[in-house]
């Protein structure tokens, strides 16, 4: 779980997730949302896809990343909320 984690707590890889969030992306529309080079969104999400938080389809020649499934997506949602909770 310290691993699961922890790939969790690189911020390019966040900033990953946050965008896949919104919708499934190819790596070329994935690496202009999130300010990366191709092959720094590459090498990210073989990372993401090695501990199952995103998954791929290919349509013809492309590859299409999303969230692995919704326990990824829900998991984003609840650290996001609260993130942006007010401190007591």
């Amino acid at each position: 779980m310290a691993e699961f984690f922890g790939v969790l707590g690189d911020p390019n890889r966040w900033r990953i997730l946050s965008a896949l969030a919104l919708q499934s992306m190819r790596v070329s529309d994935l690496a202009a949302a999130v300010e990366m080079t191709d092959s720094a969104v590459s090498h990210q999400l073989r990372v993401l896809r090695t501990m199952r938080l995103v998954g791929y389809v290919k349509q013809g020649r492309n590859v299409i990343y999303c969230l692995k499934d919704q326990h990824i997506f829900n998991l984003y949602r609840e650290a996001s909320e609260h993130i942006d909770e007010p401190e007591d």
